[in-house]
């Protein structure tokens, strides 16, 4: 995902099938949810607050990445990929033009702030990585350990060693099957792919998933083989997942939501298991 971008914001399956075959050829398999697939939210959506905060939550969310990629490449997507990244997924979330422009605006007048990631462990014993950019880790340490405590969740070092960091390209998934899935995986070049569904609406979505220096490769060839490609960008997928039950579940959803809420947390990856 799903991570991902904070919950509600960029958050985006099926038993594991694998096509085995002998080297030196790879072998491709349909991967169980990487982060949101199947919905793994979509029991406890009756607890979702309303859309406009998450979609309001959304924007600044994206206007503190525009700034970051503005800050550590310039202003020009052609010489700057990770803003190409950030302004090719604000089009398909239909985020305001007039923000996008504001947020690279006022990229240089922002105050001095760094990335860090924390890790932490919550309900059900499920694992999470918390990207925050600060201009002070001390006190968004407090504040990610405060939510953290009040919500069943603890900060927990060696959370990161269950997650590699994977190159991730996201494409429509209606009216593809899960063979030709397979199949579109093997002609790009992928390692893995994953069907999920988009939090906002459910829409169904293929994840293609390859070594960080492959992603572009993947993405190109995806396009040549008619694909529409929603998103590409790195991200922290899990080396294993968690099933949580019901309760275990509602309280995971909770406690992401409460991070998502803190204004310095910018993504939130997990690795729990979707249901069913």
């Amino acid at each position: 995902m799903a991570g991902r971008v904070v919950l509600g914001a960029l958050r985006t399956m099926r038993p594991m099938n694998r096509v085995w075959r002998s080297p030196p050829v790879r072998g491709v398999h349909l991967s169980p949810a990487m982060c949101a697939g199947h919905n793994k939210w979509s029991k406890v959506k009756h607890i979702k607050g309303p859309k406009d905060e998450a979609r309001g939550r959304m924007i600044a969310k994206f206007v503190m990445m525009i700034k970051i990629a503005v800050k550590e490449g310039g202003s020009n997507p052609d010489m700057n990929i990770n803003l190409a990244q950030l302004l090719e997924q604000c089009r398909n979330k239909n985020i305001p033009k007039a923000s996008i422009e504001t947020a690279i605006k006022n990229a240089e007048k922002a105050k001095p702030a760094s990335r860090h990631m924390f890790e932490a462990r919550g309900p059900g014993g499920c694992l999470l990585l918390i990207e925050v950019l600060t201009d002070n880790s001390g006190r968004s340490q407090q504040d990610v350990r405060r939510v953290l405590s009040k919500n069943g969740g603890m900060l927990s070092e060696g959370a990161r060693h269950n997650f590699t960091r994977r190159g991730v390209v996201v494409v429509p998934g209606q009216s593809v099957t899960s063979e030709r899935a397979l199949e579109l995986a093997i002609e790009s070049g992928a390692e893995d792919v994953a069907e999920t569904e988009d939090e906002d609406d459910d829409a169904p979505l293929l994840q293609f998933i390859c070594d960080n220096a492959d992603m572009w490769k993947v993405r190109t060839s995806l396009e040549q083989l008619g694909m529409k490609v929603t998103s590409a960008g790195s991200e922290f997928v899990p080396r294993t997942l968690l099933p949580l039950d019901q309760e275990q579940l509602e309280a995971a959803y909770v406690l992401i939501e409460a991070l998502s809420d803190c204004p310095d947390v910018l993504r939130i990856w997990d690795n729990i298991q979707a249901q069913s």
